[in-house]
């Protein structure tokens, strides 16, 4: 089981590091200001919501501050934690809940703000939140064994988040209660294997047991829950993975979900909170089973899905992605999705709902904090992204453009001996360790003997080639990459006021109208990868740190029935309707509106 380092530790460069300051500069670094369901958060004393949405973009806020030492911002989450904290009654309740009325408050929310104040800690250091974190968790103990509260809703479907907080006063604490308490959430908690039949034909409805978000937090209790419930990991989350994408998945590794299950159709949806709570998953499989599917997922979500449905500024998010998307306008009428409103893939403030515009935050920070992780003396690189680990003695320092680019550079400095593991994604071909051909593998192992001073040169190559998709379709990958036919667009700005919520530049809302063609198959295999300069936004829309040149032809796509700005889930015909053109395919993640998965053409 490998541990995760702490941003005093592990600290982002290169692009990542650019990506981290536009996101301190976008809607992350200023929710607080300009949004009143965490402005005036019940948290704080106002009369907005008082429940997730403070705690959501806390739990991105905090290590995004860290990461960039940015005093300001760690001042600011220094208030609101310490308010929270002061507002803690004598038997441990924390929520902005009258004490009365705690059977009536959904339980959710306990878990995560366990889960915030635990990356509070590791970000700050702060020794009294394990008090905190405990006295939660013991009220929460007490509800529960005495039958004052019962886990309902999104407790109930949620359980395996509560982990998060009982694993780390398990680690602290010790004490026999804990067990009791772990027990008993899992006892009350929902079964996701009695739900499986219902994954298989989405329907449009809502129902807590297709939610997308709950499905894709899921997939990770066993991981958090095996040890301390006595368990054996039996591997459960491939299992469900397995299930949930035959039936849902989408070329960039999510399941469709707008905002329950929505099947295969790539004109379907998945929300952002799902793309950002899959990560999370992933990020903690990894760290228990050491496997590297978990990793190189990981990268799929976090270099097409993340950076595809937040703006280039990230000032503003869409609700729900699509994988063939030739427009972001409302829908005029009855909404495409099967349980979002009609502005769920506009990008804005909190298009459809509000949950996203929280919990949008973590993504990038807490991928950041997962570059490398640790177990004894061994220490892996799981994200070969351009990071520094400083630990202990130990000095590693990542030079790289990847994933725009497949050449890495480390520099080691070391007090102490370790050794040093690299991940090799399962793509690499033609590996190279300082200028020696390696067979290809799925770690690369060094040891670091003491008062090490060197650098270690690795290389590999990556080459496009075709997936197959549903309904006859095919897309582009490239390594981690996906590809998508990039279509011009014209962006239409909304300043308005609506519930109380101003949208104000640059925090409003934007329909992205399409005004290229999109109507396309390919024609050959051709596909040239062509790498360019990373631009100061990592994955702009407007410059791509790589393209690949690939030869379509315009075909009689047609539009979904009822809509005249929403392609077709399956093309009317595949028959070519003009010439051969070669044209550049961008990253999923730079094409903001895009056709990714496309058919051949009849010849």
């Amino acid at each position: 089981m490998y541990k995760f380092y702490t941003s005093k530790q592990l600290k982002p460069n290169g692009w990542l590091l650019k990506q981290l300051k536009i996101q301190a500069e976008g809607l992350s670094g200023n929710l607080d200001k300009v949004w009143p369901d965490v402005r005036d958060s019940g948290w704080v004393g106002g009369t907005a919501e008082g429940w997730e949405r403070l705690p959501y973009w806390l739990d991105g806020f905090i290590p995004l501050a860290y990461l960039l030492e940015n005093d300001e911002l760690i001042s600011r989450a220094k208030k609101y934690v310490d308010h929270i904290i002061a507002k803690q009654k004598p038997s441990g309740w924390i929520c902005p809940c009258d004490e009365d009325k705690i059977s009536t408050y959904d339980p959710w929310v306990i878990y995560l703000i366990s889960k915030v104040l635990i990356v509070y800690y590791d970000c700050s250091g702060d020794e009294r939140i394990k008090k905190v974190v405990y006295d939660i968790l013991k009220n929460l103990y007490d509800l529960l064994s005495s039958g004052a509260l019962k886990l309902f809703g999104w407790g109930r479907h949620r359980w395996f988040e509560c982990f998060i907080g009982i694993n780390f006063i398990k680690e602290h604490f010790n004490e026999p209660w804990i067990d009791d308490l772990a027990k008993l959430v899992k006892a009350q908690g929902a079964d996701y294997n009695e739900f499986i039949p219902q994954w298989k034909r989405p329907l449009n409805k809502w129902t807590f047991d297709t939610h997308i978000v709950n499905l894709v937090m899921m997939l990770k209790q066993e991981a958090v829950s095996c040890d301390i419930l006595g368990n054996e990991y039996t591997d459960l989350a491939e299992k469900l993975y397995d299930v949930l994408y035959k039936y849902n998945g989408t070329p960039v590794g999510l399941f469709t979900g707008d905002e329950c299950l929505s099947g295969l159709s790539p004109i379907q949806g998945t929300e952002l909170c799902a793309v950002v709570d899959q990560m999370y998953s992933f990020e903690h499989l990894y760290a228990y089973t050491g496997d590297p599917k978990w990793a190189e997922r990981i990268e799929v979500l976090a270099f097409n899905a993340l950076p595809a449905t937040i703006s280039d500024d990230m000032w503003t998010h869409q609700y729900d992605q699509m994988s063939n998307q030739i427009a972001c306008i409302r829908f005029p009428g009855k909404s495409l999705f099967r349980t979002n409103n009609n502005e769920a893939h506009i990008f804005g403030l909190e298009p459809s709902y509000g949950c996203c515009t929280s919990n949008l935050h973590q993504g990038w920070p807490k991928f950041a904090l997962s570059a490398f992780m640790h177990d004894g003396d061994t220490v892996v690189n799981v994200f070969p992204v351009p990071s520094e680990l400083n630990d202990n003695g130990i000095s590693i320092s990542l030079e790289t453009n990847y994933p725009f680019e497949n050449t890495f550079t480390y520099k080691i400095k070391s007090d102490r001996p370790f050794k040093f593991k690299v991940r090799i994604p399962s793509f690499a071909e033609n590996i190279t360790v300082n200028g020696d051909k390696k067979e290809k593998c799925s770690d690369i192992c060094f040891d670091i003997e003491q008062n090490s001073d060197m650098t270690i040169n690795i290389s590999f190559d990556t080459v496009p080639y075709f997936v197959n998709r549903p309904y006859g379709l095919k897309n582009v990958k490239c390594g981690s990459l996906v590809f998508s036919l990039p279509i011009k667009y014209d962006k239409v700005m909304y300043e308005y006021t609506r519930n109380n919520v101003e949208r104000k530049f640059p925090y409003c809302d934007y329909e992205y109208v399409g005004k290229s063609d999109w109507n396309y198959g390919f024609s050959d295999g051709y596909l040239s990868v062509e790498r360019h300069p990373v631009a100061d936004i990592p994955f702009s829309s407007e410059s791509p740190a790589v393209t690949i040149k690939a030869k379509f032809k315009k075909i009689d796509w047609g539009f979904e029935d009822g809509y005249d700005s929403v392609c077709a889930k399956i093309p009317g015909s595949t028959k070519p309707i003009g010439e051969e053109e070669t044209i550049d395919m961008y990253p999923y993640g730079c094409a903001k509106l895009r056709m990714t998965e496309m058919p051949f053409v009849e010849e």
